[in-house]
């Protein structure tokens, strides 16, 4: 069974690349080792996707490339 990780204490960062006008905002936290939460910061109550931490490194390495 896969547990879900407590997220209300998460330091949550914005992305670099969010529209500072309020749009396309991307948080992610970096409080866990093995996973990498990201969620919409215009609804910071609502669902976190939550992939594991080898896959945002490669999905970044991807988009730098």
């Amino acid at each position: 069974m896969r547990h879900t990780p407590e997220l209300s204490t998460a330091r949550w960062r914005r992305s670099s690349y969010s529209n500072v006008n309020g749009g396309e905002c991307v948080e992610i936290t970096e409080d866990f080792p093995d996973i990498v939460p990201i969620r919409d910061s215009k609804n910071p109550t609502g669902p976190a996707l939550i992939v594991p931490a080898a896959s945002w490194t490669t999905f970044l390495a991807t988009l730098k490339a």
